[in-house]
């Protein structure tokens, strides 16, 4: 059954438009690279939604096959380079993974 990696990020202040473009095209590159994980998406908040997003200012949502690709997928150099960027840029996140049928 799919798994849904749900990533929520507040941004440092200070982060530029362009970095944020880079480390999104640098983590869509993830795909194909590491084993079972089939997408991954990241975007800004809809406006509705920035009054209740707690000053989280960015979000991913990745799929991967299974629970066990999600623990090859945190460890994988691959997701290590991305995940050293994001502590650049992000002084906060909060992850959440779901299994659906």
């Amino acid at each position: 059954m799919p798994v849904y990696h749900v990533v929520l990020f507040r941004l440092k202040q200070g982060v530029t438009p362009t970095q944020v473009a880079d480390w999104g095209k640098l983590a869509q590159g993830m795909v194909g690279k590491i084993p079972g994980l089939i997408s991954l998406k990241a975007n800004t908040p809809l406006p509705i939604c920035v009054p209740r997003a707690k000053g989280f200012n960015m979000g991913l949502v990745a799929v991967l096959e299974t629970p066990e690709h999600v623990e090859g997928y945190a460890v994988h150099p691959a997701h290590q380079e991305v995940h050293k960027l994001r502590e650049e840029l992000c002084e906060e996140t909060l992850a959440y993974d779901m299994e659906f049928e």
